[in-house]
């Protein structure tokens, strides 16, 4: 079993004490994680305090170059860090549609690329005879990051990469059921960023509180739950935090009856199923047209017929377990609620016997909006499908929700799709597919799924402050 060290000021620390790591495909301990004490989180953001002003002043192009040289340790240790992840995590090394911890590591050195390629140019406002105003972009200063067990190392990758491009400073706490991987990749980056630049800590909800109300970080970025988000926003109050939260969801996809059922079941069964719908932006609720809603139904049930369950180490495996126990927990209270409501399960729906953390690929109709099933965000494996027969209706169910992640609307008319699309109350929405993210379009919420966004330029200026110039020529 192995050991793992807190990396702070460039220098490997041991935990004040630690914690165990559970691989949740065999409940067994796969690793000790140091614990961080409050006073070595202090000790975490005065180094990067300390070493904000100099990587703040370093030029475009060395910044530009470190994230190069970050894509570059990611590839170079791909199997390392794959290894990491699906032992900690859960999901298979490859997977469904080979979106696997091998696709998490690919992904996290193209968005560290992505990042090193956004500029931000001096803006000219106005440049005459009298005055020269300009709007300069500035780094704030340390940035906390708080990322969720679902992908550990490439949410990593989206808070810190544009942190450290803008020359912001960084203090990361990830996931205490997945700081693997994230102390792997903070680890490996040393060879690249000057001491105390990036520094991780490592423990439970205590050292997130802190980080949230400590007087030197000047921004958090956070995903995870709505619940904690709004813990965070009250206590980055304290001295007014920049905040960039990206939320829960529970994203609606609506197709409508022009849908050709057989092109496009594969590609709703991914959107639905990715990471055994571990996904903020996975589709949760299904609307389907009642005139082909036993067709689509019956294609997504043969395709989980046909998809494997077990260790992700092993070969051939498509879907690995929950997580956790409390998210695996949360799974069956929604599927026995479903049960006692009259929901039919078309496949799936038992509970799993023997170690591991495991719920089958579930589906399921007979089900309405005011059932939890629907109402809430289950983020795991279970599609409740929603029989429907007018439009208006179902865009209005749709946007009944607190929540606003993600959309969809899957029809062969790309025009008329595009129109309901845009009528979503998401801050993303897609046409004929969902959950597909890239880094060069903003990705975040509206309502309870967070504000500020992520990816692009949009979300590289989310780690900058404005700075007006005006220049008198008089």
């Amino acid at each position: 079993m192995s050991d793992y060290s807190l990396i702070i000021n460039g220098e490997k620390v041991a935990g004040a004490g630690s914690f165990d790591v559970i691989n949740p495909a065999t409940e067994t301990v796969l690793a000790k994680a140091p614990d961080t004490s409050v006073e070595q989180l202090d000790q975490a953001v005065a180094a990067a305090k300390a070493a904000f002003p100099a990587w703040a002043a370093t030029d475009n192009e060395t910044r530009k170059q470190a994230c190069l040289q970050l894509a570059d340790l990611l590839e170079a240790n791909i199997d390392d860090l794959a290894q990491l992840i699906t032992q900690e995590q859960g999901r298979p090394l490859q997977a469904f549609g080979g979106q696997g911890a091998y696709f998490e590591v690919g992904g996290a050195a193209v968005w560290c690329r992505s990042n090193a390629e956004l500029e931000l140019p001096v803006e000219v406002l106005q440049d005459d005879d009298e005055v020269r105003a300009e709007v300069h972009r500035k780094p704030l200063g340390v940035v906390g990051s708080i990322t969720p067990w679902n992908w550990p190392l490439l949410i990593a990758i989206w808070h810190v990469i544009p942190a450290i491009r803008a020359g912001n400073t960084v203090v990361i706490k990830p996931s205490s059921y997945t700081p693997l991987s994230t102390i792997k990749f903070v680890e490996l980056a040393q060879s690249v960023l000057p001491a105390g630049v990036l520094n991780v800590v490592t423990g439970e909800g205590e050292i997130g509180s802190a980080m949230s109300t400590h007087p030197d970080i000047s921004k958090i970025v956070f995903t995870g739950s709505s619940a904690t988000g709004r813990k965070i926003m009250q206590s980055a109050s304290v001295n007014l935090k920049r905040l960039t939260l990206e939320l829960g969801g529970n994203d609606a996809g609506i197709i409508l009856p022009d849908v050709d059922v057989k092109t496009m079941a594969p590609r709703i069964f991914a959107s639905a199923f990715t990471n055994s719908g571990q996904t903020c932006a996975a589709l949760k609720r299904l609307y389907v047209h009642e005139s082909i809603h036993d067709e689509l139904a019956s294609e997504l049930v043969a395709i989980a017929k046909s998809a494997k369950l077990g260790n992700g180490l092993e070969e051939g495996m498509d879907y690995g377990p929950v997580n956790n126990r409390d998210q695996l927990d949360k799974v069956i209270s929604l599927a026995e609620d479903a049960k006692a409501q009259g929901a039919e399960f078309l496949v799936g729906g038992e509970n799993h016997e023997g170690p591991g953390y495991f719920y089958p690929l579930t589906v399921v109709t007979n089900v309405k909006d005011g059932m939890r099933l629907v109402d809430e965000e289950p983020f795991g494996p279970i599609l409740p499908i929603v029989k429907y027969s007018d439009i208006e209706e179902v865009i209005k169910l749709a946007n009944d929700n607190e929540n606003g992640l993600g959309g969809s609307v899957w029809s062969s008319d790309i025009e008329k799709a595009t129109e309901l699309a845009m009528r979503l109350e998401s801050g993303t929405a897609w046409i004929n597919n969902h959950a597909a993210i890239q880094p060069n379009v903003p990705f975040g919420g509206v309502k309870q799924s967070g504000f500020g966004v992520e990816f692009s330029t949009h979300g590289l200026e989310e780690y900058t402050s404005i700075q007006s110039v005006i220049i008198n020529k008089g």
